[in-house]
């Protein structure tokens, strides 16, 4: 046991949070904390962490418990470097070397006590080296890459940074740390997609605890083998990633509603026994069974799931068959490319996915396509009949002095009566006098549900979406996403959230901040797997040459048409067709990747290997590139011996 919290109640001033929360956390447990805003996610680590302490109940921690918390405000030292701050997590160590090298000074003047510093530098040597000292440096930098940190920014003080960056810069730092537990709040907040997936390769192979609070359903899926739901105030954990929890959540409730059922009805039996025998000739009987009833403990009610809200989006007017066309269109700033060739073509009631890492051009791509920036080349044209409608992540649309429903009204026809509006806007979870709040006293969430309201308000049929998702909670996403899917026009959207892509995308747009653009006919999952199955095959075809020491171009073939393909953005295919093969052929190869692997791990364990960082360094890049590859490897051959017996 790493911790234990025992029927913890806590609260604040007259809301009550935490109610009965009973959770324990064990060694190498991998978890997701989910539950509605305001749920209590937050307090329970706050309690774990010993920043509060509950009103009621216990808080037991094992012995010497180190914990790592992700701050959402990072404090650093003043004056440090990107790669300084980094490796401040490795303190211990640092003083180990420090003390190394004074120590390597006196030896070489041939003290008095040589015997003795001989001895203190075996002892330091040894924790050094025990502590993973020789590969601290090189993790150090693997981490920092990994978060989206190239090396011409390690030498920047931290003061310079972003408040994004310098989050993702904290959760660098605690990654380093490796402490027994790991509390990480929101930590995909500041990543773009391929940092998050950085992230949840890392965490596969974490061997300590973490607990994870997050929206990212498609990150708590690939991450978490375990999830906890605070849910009105208490915990209640379920085995298995985030989309096996919704299935035995569901089965759950539905076993507690038979047997809520069940019991109400034998209670109703009971109390009418009662009353038609207790003065009677079975009074005995009667009283029996009222100090039975008083014992009983009763199964509560499913509770009804506080509304999330209702964003049921109103028919709209058709548009013609093809919504937009895009043409080797070019976007970016005089001077400033940001992508080129990009062509595709959506039609009515397709929804496209734009996803790429931050800077690479996705709102300039949105705002050359509502006019607000000219293109560099080519052409995006709107289809007969579109109405535009556009959901900006920043929600700049919104007037900070307007009451909320004043705020709606500016996209209603005048003659809409207020009763009209407040039904509307109570759909959006604004009731009763919060209609008449100011949009400048509202929370992030808020302004997103107040921004989304004018949007389908306003009956457009082209949805042009930046980010819809980032200030709702997760049922608030599932009721959106049920929303877009009955949704008859057709949807634009940049977003982060794999899930909600997966859920509404028909198209993938990817920009890689390079100036490439790839378009993809399928949803998130789809993409993605292509391009792993891409990487994968062009690992190996880099392994095939070292091994054979050849230098034969490889030549590619191009995947037939099918209903789903990927094209570059000139419109050509892109799928390569990889040469058919054999589990035999397989086998081979991951045998001979696992010699390779072997291999590797027997130099890094060599003494003389160990004291050239440099050399550790290309070792280990090496070892992980060669251990992905294996893993590549082995999902391949089960996908091939799959095929080969079902052929």
């Amino acid at each position: 046991m790493l911790f234990r919290l025992s029927d913890v109640y806590k609260s604040y001033g007259a809301q009550d949070v935490l109610r009965g929360t009973s959770v324990q956390i064990n060694p190498g447990e991998h978890v997701g904390l989910v539950g509605r805003n305001g749920a209590g996610k937050t307090t329970l680590f706050r309690l774990i962490s010993n920043e509060e302490t509950p009103d009621r109940g216990d808080v037991v921690r094992a012995r010497g418990l180190r914990l790592g918390l992700l701050e959402q405000h990072v404090h650093f030292e003043a004056g440090a470097t990107v790669h300084e701050a980094a490796l401040a997590a490795f303190g211990r160590l640092q003083q180990i070397e420090h003390e190394m090298h004074e120590l390597e000074h006196r030896m070489a003047e041939v003290p008095d006590d040589l015997d003795a510093v001989l001895a203190r530098y075996s002892d330091l040597q040894h924790e050094f080296e025990h502590e993973g000292g020789f590969e601290y440096a090189a993790r150090a930098e693997a981490i920092l890459q990994g978060l989206g940190f190239e090396r011409a920014t390690w030498t920047m003080e931290v003061e310079k940074l972003s408040g994004g960056q310098q989050n993702r810069l904290g959760l660098a730092r605690l990654l380093l740390a490796e402490p027994d537990v790991l509390l990480l709040d929101e930590p995909t907040n500041h990543l773009d997609v391929a940092g998050v997936e950085w992230l949840e390769e890392f965490l596969a192979t974490y061997q300590s605890a973490y607990i994870i609070i997050s929206h990212d359903r498609y990150f708590l899926d690939r991450s978490c083998r375990r999830i906890i739901e605070i849910e009105n105030g208490k915990a209640i954990s379920y085995n298995g990633n985030y989309s096996a929890f919704l299935v035995e959540r569901e089965e759950r409730r539905e076993a507690q509603h038979r047997a809520y059922e069940n019991q109400q009805q034998l209670i109703a039996k009971t109390e009418e026994f009662i009353r038609r025998n207790i003065a009677g000739q079975k009074t005995k009987q009667a009283k029996s069974r009222r100090k039975m009833l008083e014992k009983l403990e009763r199964v509560e009610s499913v509770r009804v799931d506080q509304s999330a809200g209702n964003f049921q989006l109103k028919g709209v007017e058709r548009t013609g068959n093809q919504a937009l066309i895009v043409k080797d269109l070019a976007i970016g700033y005089p001077g400033k490319l940001l992508a080129d060739q990009i062509t595709l073509t959506l039609t009515r009631g397709e929804a496209l996915g734009i996803i790429g890492p931050n800077g690479s051009g996705k709102t300039t791509f949105i705002k050359t396509l509502l006019g607000k920036l000219p293109p560099l080349a080519g052409e995006a044209r709107w289809g007969t009949k579109v109405q535009v409608g556009y959901y900006a992540q920043q929600l700049d649309d919104l007037d900070p002095r307007n009451e909320i429903i004043m705020e709606l009204r500016r996209v209603a026809p005048a003659t809409v009566t207020a009763g009209e509006l407040r039904n509307f806007l109570a759909q959006f979870l604004f009731t009763g006098d919060d209609v008449y709040k100011h949009v400048i006293d509202l929370s992030g969430g808020e302004k997103g549900r107040l921004a989304l309201a004018k949007l389908i308000y306003s009956r457009v049929n082209v949805l042009v979406l930046d980010e819809p998702t980032n200030h709702l909670d997760i049922p608030s996403r599932e009721a959106l996403e049920e929303a877009f899917d009955a949704y008859d026009g057709t949807i634009i959207t940049i977003s982060h959230d794999r899930y909600f892509l997966d859920r509404i995308a028909t198209q993938i747009l990817a920009l890689d901040g390079r100036s490439h653009a790839e378009h993809y006919d399928g949803d998130y999952t789809e993409y993605h797997d292509w391009k792993m199955a891409q990487r994968a095959e062009a690992a190996a075809q880099v392994e095939r040459a070292k091994q054979t020491s050849t230098t034969t171009p490889t030549r590619t073939t191009t995947r037939p048409e099918a209903n789903r393909k990927a094209k570059q953005s000139s419109g050509k295919s892109n799928k390569q067709k990889p040469t058919p093969r054999t589990p035999e052929m397989i086998e081979t190869e991951i045998a001979e990747t696992e010699k390779r692997l072997a291999t590797l791990s027997e130099e890094l364990s060599r003494p003389e290997v160990a004291r050239d960082a440099v050399r550790v360094q290309t070792l280990n890049e090496e070892y992980q590139q060669t251990d992905a590859r294996l893993r590549a490897l082995y999902d391949e051959w089960e996908r091939v011996a799959a095929e080969a017996a079902n052929a």
